[in-house]
Parts: structure tokens; C-alpha cells; sequence
């Protein structure tokens, strides 16, 4: 399991950044999202490396060290899975969708399937189908709205409380059994998407043409990014991921929606996806500990991101606090810019009655190269009195020990920006700003170990609200894990992952934008 180190001078080592207590507050707060270390930004993936190019290494990221928890998420293969004692076989349990076709993989031992990097381009390219327009290839159902679903934890209270009872103070969760009707419906993968639900702001950062400007863009898109995780009322826990799950998505940009880009991007995260949309992709790259590594980028702004989260999380009583450890670097390979974030912690509140998402803790995002810089905190709410969901954050220019801009308001609502010059504007109004929504491929093009496809029973019968038949299913996919663990271990056939590479401690995206653009140029 990764240990806390300090960034280290040099720049090939950035990835070996602190480990400092973060989370992405996209949903249930039990679950909130994990990984460990930062990826080197200009890593240019396994293998041969590619010709280098005129951008530079990320200097040193003055970025000071947190304490990572005591408890770990997990801490085995065993007793990862959270809901394996609620589990109860029967000899003729109900069946709401067929296994077959796609979701096949829920129900049949293949342990073969997923030992080995599969060649996801061919298999992709080979599903896609000429003539056909979004309706067509994409899933219409990508966002699911569960904001009816207060009710399920009133309803299953006495569950709850025998749940606490297993539990004490600071306790580690790893072996706390936790209850099917809890869920949300979709993947802690597909989560971390929702970090660019604002895909706009995300790509204008290249658009800046100064330095400082680029930093306020910035921090808006990374304070944008918090509020779309959850349409809901209700925090609810995502599915853990399994080993080797990826999920893939894009969002078509606002601002080309309408114009006729048919030419795709044949080397890119997905073949399929126009060099002017966003892509995505997240792969589940290590099990013990639970390790997320995600990427997005737009070819046409050349900027990307990469990122990779490991969670710890302890019980505080009628709240959970999740730690999430790593980091994101976003990267703006036309000005050969890295900008190093952290995320905060995260906590659900209530969760006797009716669960609700907490941010807290002070995060940072800083350019080496420029020396812009910002810290930004995430306010609780104290016991009496206070606001909820409260943010504020402070931009810094080079070696300025007073900030130029200052931002406060609600991470959720309207946050206020206060200039130097005291001129006073609405920052962010995520009430007003539309969410894009990203597009998914249809199940049917779907390869057995994308998100929606593994969890395809478990989601339809939550759906149906079938809570028997969605944790059978969900036994059997985590006995499959298991048994396919079982048959690496005993062949001694180690993991192969899929997207991602380990890069020391880091984990990166075998083949980022920066590599590709720096191949192009030989």
C-alpha cells in the first residue's frame, strides 16, 4: 500500500507527490472516489517512448504534505466487496433481465476473460456502424435521476441500525457489510466523469492568452466541477469497481454541436469521438488498494487531465468521512503548463435519515512553471448555526503573498469572485449553468468489462427497485472477481491492465495527448 512521501525536486518524479487527504464530492460520500499517487504529466506511457518534445518536465509543486488517514477503504481482496453478507441464496431467485447477450458476463465463470490486456481498438472500431446518427449509438438513459428514492432509507432503518452496530469511533470500513439498497446505480468509475459535466469551462482554459487569466479559469472549472455528481436528493454509494472496469464517455462541446465534424480521431482514448469533443476514459487499475485512474482530453484545445484517486475511510459516529488521496494534473501542452490540484475530503451527514454530502478541507492548485497559485477551502458546517456547502478561495500571482482575486459562496450554488481592484462579479452560478451530458455507447457496443455492462442486472433490478435480485447479481459478479483472482494466483499470472500504466508510484494513461502529439511531430 502506497505510503505518504513529499513531492521531490525532480521533475521526472512529480507523480511521487504527497498523499494528501482529498475527494471529489460527486455522490455518496461512502464511496467517494480512490486512488493514490499523481501522475508525471508528460509521461509518455509504457513501452518504447516516443521522440521528445519541445514541452518540459512540471517543476517542483510547492504543495505542503497532509497526514493520510489511519484506515484504508480496503484491505484485502476479501473484504473489499460491501455487501457480501446481505447476500442470501435462493433456489429459485427472481430474474428481472436475462443474462445474456452483453450482460452474459454476469453469470458465467470466465476466468479467462479478463487475465490479459484485450485489444480494445480493433473490437471498437469493429462495433461501430456507418450511417447512423446519436440516437443510434449512444445510450439516451446516460444520466440517472434518483431524486425519488429519499424514501429507501426510512424504509430499511432497522438494516441501518444493525449496520451501526458492527461499527465503533475511527473505525476502519473495510469490513463493514453494507446493504444493497444503498447503491446508486451506476459505477464509482462513471462518477468521476462528472468532473467535466462542465466540459466547456474545462477546454476554455487553453483558450486563455495569459498566464494569469489561465489560472482563474482554472480554479472556475475546478470549482465548477462538484456540483453535477448528483441530481439526487439522497447520497447514495456508487458500485466499487471492479478489477480491470473501465468506463469511456465524451461530451460534445456546446460550441460545435451544431457544425458538421465527422472527421474522428482514429488514434485517440475513443476512435469514435471527433477531435472537438471531450473524451474520458477510467479503469479500475489495482484492487488492493482501490485504485481509479482516470484521463480526459480535447485533441482540438490540446489540453488534457490525468488523475488516479485511492479513498480511506473511517465512521465518525452519524457521519462517514472519506479521505481520498492523489491527484490531478491538468495540462496545456500549447504553453507547456501543468497544473498540479488536490481534492477535499468528504463526509455524509445524516446517515440515519436522509444522507447528505459534505465538503471539507483546504485544497491547492499551483503551476510550477507560471508560479500562479490558489488555495481553495471547503468549509463544514459547525453544529449550530452555519451554511452548508460553504467554499472560499484565494488566487495568488507569482511570489505574491496577497491574492488578486478572491472567490467565496456555495460549491453547490453561486460563488462570488472579489478582484484586487474591488470590483465585485458573480464567478460561478451552477444553478444557471447547464450540465452537458455525456454520451455513452449503447450496451450492445459495449466490451464485457465496461461499467455499464458489468453492472447491467444489479442496475436494472435497483432500478425496479428488486433489491433480492440486484444483490444476487451482485454476488455473482464479485465471485467471479474472486474466482478470476483465485486462477491468476494459483497460474501466477499477474494483472495486465488495460488503459493505464504504473509509472513508479504513479498511474498514467498509456497513451496521453502529449505523447501522441510529441510522436506525430517524427
Amino acid at each position: 500500500m502506497p505510503t505518504q512521501t513529499v513531492l521531490p525536486s525532480e521533475p521526472t518524479q512529480l507523480c511521487k507527490s504527497e498523499q494528501r487527504p482529498s475527494s471529489l464530492a460527486v455522490g455518496p460520500v461512502v464511496a467517494l472516489i480512490g486512488s493514490h499517487q499523481t501522475p508525471t504529466p508528460n509521461s509518455t506511457g509504457s513501452g518504447q517512448s516516443a521522440p521528445s518534445s519541445s514541452l518540459t518536465s512540471p517543476s517542483h509543486a510547492n504543495i505542503s504534505p497532509n497526514t493520510v488517514p489511519d484506515f484504508s477503504y480496503s484491505s484485502s481482496e476479501d473484504e473489499f466487496y460491501d455487501a457480501d453478507e446481505f447476500y442470501q441464496s435462493s433456489s429459485s431467485p427472481k430474474r428481472c433481465l436475462e443474462s445474456s447477450g452483453p450482460g452474459a458476463i454476469l453469470t458465467r465463470s470466465s476466468t479467462g476473460s479478463s487475465m490479459k490486456r484485450p485489444d480494445t481498438t480493433e473490437s471498437l472500431n469493429s462495433s461501430m456502424s456507418n450511417g447512423t446518427n446519436d440516437a443510434d449509438l449512444f445510450d439516451p438513459l446516460d444520466d440517472r435521476d434518483d431524486d425519488n428514492e429519499g424514501e429507501s432509507v426510512e424504509e430499511h432503518k432497522s438494516v441501518i441500525m444493525h449496520l451501526l452496530s458492527q461499527v465503533r469511533l475511527g473505525m476502519d470500513l473495510t469490513k463493514v457489510v453494507l446493504p444493497t439498497f444503498i447503491l446508486e446505480r451506476r459505477s464509482l468509475l462513471e462518477m468521476y466523469a462528472d468532473f467535466f459535466a462542465h466540459p466547456d469551462l474545462f477546454v476554455s482554459i487553453s483558450d486563455q492568452k495569459d498566464p494569469k487569466d489561465r489560472m482563474v479559469q482554472v480554479v472556475k472549472w475546478y470549482l465548477s466541477a462538484f456540483h453535477a455528481g448528483r441530481k439526487g436528493s439522497v447520497a447514495k454509494k456508487p458500485y466499487n469497481p471492479i478489477l480491470g472496469e473501465i468506463f469511456r464517455c465524451h461530451w460534445v462541446l456546446p460550441s460545435v454541436e451544431q457544425e458538421e465534424t465527422t472527421e474522428t480521431l482514429a488514434d485517440g482514448p475513443l476512435p469514435w469521438v471527433t477531435q472537438n469533443s471531450v473524451t474520458f476514459v477510467a479503469e479500475q487499475v489495482s484492487h488492493h488498494p482501490p485504485i481509479s485512474a482516470f484521463y480526459a482530453e480535447c485533441s482540438s484545445k490540446k489540453i488534457q487531465f490525468n488523475a488516479h484517486i485511492w479513498t480511506k475511510s473511517k465512521f465518525l459516529g452519524m457521519s462517514i468521512g472519506v479521505h481520498n488521496i492523489g491527484q490531478g494534473c491538468v495540462s496545456c501542452l500549447d504553453y507547456d503548463e501543468h497544473y498540479i490540484l488536490t481534492f477535499p475530503n468528504g463526509y455524509g451527514r445524516s446517515i440515519l435519515t436522509v444522507p447528505w454530502i459534505e465538503l471539507g478541507g483546504e485544497c491547492n492548485i499551483s503551476c510550477s512553471k507560471t508560479g500562479y497559485n490558489a488555495t481553495i477551502i471547503f468549509h463544514t458546517k459547525p453544529f449550530y448555526g452555519g451554511k452548508k456547502h460553504r467554499v472560499t478561495a484565494e488566487i495568488f500571482s507569482p511570489n505574491d503573498k496577497k491574492s488578486f482575486c478572491s472567490v467565496e459562496g456555495e460549491w453547490n450554488g453561486v460563488m462570488y469572485a472579489k478582484h484586487a481592484t474591488g470590483e465585485n462579479v458573480v464567478f460561478i452560478d451552477t444553478k444557471k449553468m447547464p450540465i452537458i451530458k455525456k454520451k455513452v455507447r449503447k450496451l450492445e457496443d459495449q466490451e464485457e468489462y465496461e461499467s455499464r455492462c458489468l453492472w447491467k442486472d444489479v442496475t436494472y433490478n435497483l432500478k425496479i427497485r428488486d433489491i433480492d435480485s440486484a444483490t444476487e447479481a451482485k454476488h455473482r459478479l464479485e465471485e467471479r472477481q474472486r474466482a478470476e483472482a483465485r486462477a491468476r494466483k494459483e497460474k501466477e499470472i499477474p494483472w495486465e491492465t488495460r488503459l493505464f500504466h504504473e509509472d513508479g508510484e504513479c498511474w498514467v494513461y498509456d497513451e496521453p495527448l502529449l505523447k501522441r502529439l510529441a510522436a506525430s511531430k517524427y
